[in-house]
């Protein structure tokens, strides 16, 4: 019974202290209520005193809101959340509501000067569309320029007077684009700039320009547009000094002494494998050479320093004034080379005179011509003593060749001994380990009614069989003039000197599935028998493998090679390997492609 007692004694305190609380507040906000209607009806705003849940309470009025009063705690800085009240005036009797954290500050919309339409604060106080129509940066900016471009050369106009040379939708084209806006891009700033497709035969660039500029109280606008560049044809002054007929600088003459072009062909595939004849203006063929014709002095160098190179000859140089200013101290010459190249050509039986014979090796004086190269390659028929003369060489011990291919003769072979184990003498250079010495005996075919025979060496052992036909010089039967043959010892001069084994020829055209580039040369006074020497050097590159290997051979699609049982056995010819795929336009794009393409 106490204890409930006791429990019942401490609720009813509990709920006198709860109602006592509830009337102090009651009391407190009234009294604030009627201060506050009374300062509103007077204009004032006072601070005033009171209590409230037996704390000292100072009650003053909101500063953004004037039916807001706040009751704060008296001397004391720290703000109570749970004690601050605030009234709201509406059409309703005032409520008194609990007042939340305070809401955080957002940037507001202002209304477009123009349009009215809400936007984020600017400078300009006006919207994208609105600075747009007001203020055009690109004003000033062409929206469509001309390019000059050259047909025969492909090259692009760099004003004022350069010719630069660029692809489509390169950096360098590019570059060039922006040089032609430059002048009227001065008050701008470029940000980007990059193509935009077009037909590759359209005569059109486009290109996509971004620029920024500052406009009205500071406000930056950038502004994307689109400038069109026509290509227009102009020709160039290089080619049009080559459209006039007054267009070469300089001048390359080559030439050589020689009846036979072996040379010549072998040095047009050479140009043609390292691509210098791009650089020549025109090619002119004439009487004993050929003329290389150039823009500029530099290329005409590189022209001699390859022959040089190539082939064992000699150079002059030569120059004439065309014209002189004295105002500028400038001349303007144009230079001739002159490149004489040694008159021996393969297969040309020489005379050697002794102290070059002896310097190369004890070999003796009639020798043959393998081949010509960067050096004048030798053998002895009689000892198998190999060597090789260079231009220098050749042009302080000069020597000629004692037989023109005209002067050949044929012969069939009779009979045929091998050498083996030959003795060379004293101080004998190196020995060929491609040829086979052999003693042969042979008739001519002229000669096939008489018993009129020769004897003689050869190198070409390896070769021959009795019965097989083979060209050669007749020594015996012959009247040389030459200073060096006329004084040997008639006994070291050999009746015959073969030069190489002979097959049908007809036959051989007509199974040859390949063939070579020529070079596009302007032909004055041709001889007839141009079309011989050139299969005799097409039938020289089938025979010696050493001398094909520099020159660039394509298969010929349109020959189709003919095989039968009376053909040549043992001629040589050229594999399928060594061959290269001839490409043509159209190839790569068909019959139809074809037309489409234009100069």
């Amino acid at each position: 019974m106490q204890q409930q007692q006791k429990g019942c004694i401490g609720l009813l305190q509990f709920f006198s202290n709860f109602i006592t609380t509830i009337h102090n507040a009651v009391s407190s906000v009234c009294m604030g209520f009627k201060w506050f209607m009374k300062q509103l009806h007077s204009g004032k705003r006072e601070e005033r005193t009171g209590s409230f849940c037996h704390q000292e309470v100072l009650c003053r009025h909101h500063p953004a809101h004037p039916f807001q009063f706040v009751l704060e705690k008296r001397g004391g800085s720290q703000r109570v959340d749970d004690l601050t009240f605030f009234l709201t005036a509406t059409s309703k009797p005032f409520i008194m509501e609990y007042m939340q954290a305070p809401a955080t500050s957002s940037q507001g919309n202002i209304l477009c000067c123009t349009c009215g339409i809400p936007i984020p604060p600017n400078p300009a106080n006006m919207c994208v569309s609105c600075l747009r129509t007001t203020v055009d940066i690109s004003e000033g900016i062409p929206k469509q320029v001309n390019l000059h471009f050259c047909k025969q050369c492909e090259r692009y106009l760099q004003p004022p007077a350069s010719w630069v040379q660029c692809a489509l939708e390169s950096r360098e084209l590019l570059a060039l684009c922006l040089k032609k806006l430059k002048g009227n891009m001065t008050k701008v700033r470029l940000i980007d700039a990059g193509f935009l497709w077009t037909e590759p035969h359209s005569k059109r660039i486009k290109l996509k320009v971004t620029i920024q500029k500052e406009v009205m109280n500071g406000a930056i606008l950038q502004q994307v547009f689109v400038v069109e560049f026509v290509i227009q044809g102009q020709m160039c002054d290089d080619c049009h000094r080559v459209e006039a007929k007054d267009f070469w600088n300089s001048v390359v003459q080559v030439r050589q002494k020689t009846s036979h072009k072996k040379t010549f062909y072998y040095l047009e595939q050479l140009i043609l494998k390292h691509k210098l004849h791009q650089n020549a203006l025109n090619i002119k063929e004439i009487h004993e050479g050929i003329d290389f014709y150039y823009a500029t002095k530099q290329h005409a160098q590189k022209m001699v320093d390859f022959l040089q190179c190539t082939v064992p000859c000699r150079s002059k140089t030569s120059q004439r004034l065309i014209s002189h200013d004295i105002h500028s101290n400038t001349f303007n010459y144009k230079s001739t080379y002159s490149i004489e190249i040694v008159p021996v050509c393969k297969d040309n039986v020489v005379c050697l005179s002794p102290r070059l014979a002896q310097s190369l090796g004890n070999m003796g004086q009639v020798c043959v011509c393998a081949r010509v190269t960067s050096t004048i390659h030798l053998i002895d028929p009689n000892t198998l003593q190999i060597a090789e003369v260079d231009g220098g060489t050749y042009w302080r011990n000069p020597f000629n060749s004692l037989v023109s291919p005209r002067q050949l003769e044929e012969f069939i072979v009779m009979d045929t001994d091998v050498i083996r184990n030959q003795k060379l003498r004293a101080g004998a250079g190196i020995r060929s380990n491609k040829h086979t010495l052999a003693e042969v005996w042979v008739q001519k075919t002229s000669e096939m009614d008489t018993a009129q025979q020769y004897h003689c060496r050869t190198h070409l052992g390896h070769l021959l069989n009795i019965g097989d036909l083979v060209q050669g010089f007749d020594f015996a039967n012959s009247n040389v003039n030459d200073e060096f043959l006329n004084k040997m010892n008639p006994s070291h001069i050999p009746d015959v000197v073969l030069i190489k084994k002979s097959y049908n020829r007809s036959k051989r055209v007509k199974r040859r599935n390949w063939k070579l580039k020529e070079m596009d040369k302007d032909r004055e006074g041709m001889a007839p028998e141009d079309e011989r020497q050139y299969q005799d050097f097409l039938e020289d590159l089938e025979e010696d493998e050493a001398l094909r290997k520099n020159v660039n051979i394509f298969r010929d699609a349109s020959k189709i090679p003919v095989e039968s049982d009376t053909d040549d056995e043992g001629a040589p010819r050229i594999s399928l390997m060594e061959m290269l795929e001839d490409l043509s336009l159209s190839d790569a794009t068909g019959g139809e492609g074809a037309d489409m393409l234009t100069e």
